[in-house]
């Protein structure tokens, strides 16, 4: 493996030639603002907030998507990248619903990050909004699409499961653009298997996961990572807790290629929650309540065991 030294924000720091450069800015403890980098997803450059300064580039370049060299000297912060990142998060703040305050995604939407690190607010004005269309059909499981910022990372960890195709998709055009399940299906119509794999990549309001909806706030609870006990995959999901209690389980990130578990986020519900929120089956095109037992697969083993039993 080959290395390269570089400066950022004037600290040198050695990295393999390979490491882009918000990944060695990584390294210094440098966050570099992205809404659309995830370092287990393909890299597309969408939403321009990485941008940084190179030393003999005319014009700013994508942090996630430059790779280092030698001698590199790159500033993550001018006046003119600072102004470049303000504008960029001002449009978007422009077609976005003021609902912080209500939205469940307070306290760890990046949007809301970057926009408080750099003083952008809401503004009134004439032009466009996204509409509000609202898919409340998965009992798992709230797209809105009038908070989706477009930047493609459902897009892309949906497609990486292998064997599966993908469900989530870029549809339409110019400001019409937006993302749909299986040719503009619902979630319940649609072939998605409610993995919550697009609900962990999100960064802002426009995913997120139904059962945790007016639980807790994102400060307010004390969250612990488990494994999950299913299978020997050992997916991790986070469990939050509430004055003592536990409250809620929801999926944390996957790594490359590796689907989620509904079966799986639903036993660590039961393993862990008092009294968790009852199970939903797709069957057909329609989610079903059902039993936990159904739900789980177990029904055709106690059955067996009884046969047994009764021999």
């Amino acid at each position: 493996m080959k290395y390269v030294t570089l400066t950022i924000d004037g600290q040198k720091i050695t990295v393999p030639e390979d490491y882009s450069i918000i990944q060695a800015a990584k390294e210094l403890n440098i966050e570099i603002p992205a809404l659309c980098y995830d370092p287990n997803l393909e890299v597309v450059s969408a939403c321009r907030l990485c941008i940084v300064e190179i030393e003999g580039s005319k014009k700013l370049e994508t942090s996630c998507s430059v790779k280092v060299r030698e001698g590199m000297v790159v500033n993550t912060e001018t006046e003119r990248v600072v102004n470049a990142r303000k504008d960029i998060l001002q449009l978007l703040l422009d077609s976005h619903p003021n609902d912080c305050l209500t939205c469940q995604k307070a306290g760890e939407c990046l949007l809301q990050k970057y926009s408080y690190r750099y003083n952008v607010r809401f503004r009134e004005h004439d032009g466009a909004m996204r509409p509000k269309l609202i898919d409340t059909s998965s009992p798992y499981i709230l797209k809105d699409n009038s908070k989706c910022i477009l930047c493609g990372k459902c897009v892309r960890t949906c497609s990486q499961i292998k064997g599966e195709r993908e469900v989530l998709a870029f549809a339409k055009r110019g400001y019409n653009t937006q993302i749909v399940l299986d040719d503009d299906q619902s979630f319940e119509t649609s072939k998605c298997v409610s993995c919550n794999r697009c609900v962990t990549v999100c960064p802002v309001g426009a995913l997120v996961d139904k059962r945790l909806l007016g639980k807790t706030r994102v400060w307010e609870a004390e969250v612990k990572t488990v494994s999950c006990k299913v299978c020997a995959y050992g997916c991790e999901f986070e469990v939050l807790s509430k004055k003592n209690k536990n409250i809620a389980v929801r999926a944390k990130s996957p790594s490359n290629g590796r689907p989620l578990c509904l079966k799986g986020r639903l036993t660590t519900e039961l393993m862990y929650l008092h009294n968790p929120d009852k199970p939903y089956r797709k069957i057909g095109k329609k989610f079903v309540e059902s039993s936990w037992t159904k739900t789980l697969g177990l029904s055709d083993i106690i059955e067996k065991i009884e046969k047994i039993e009764e021999k």
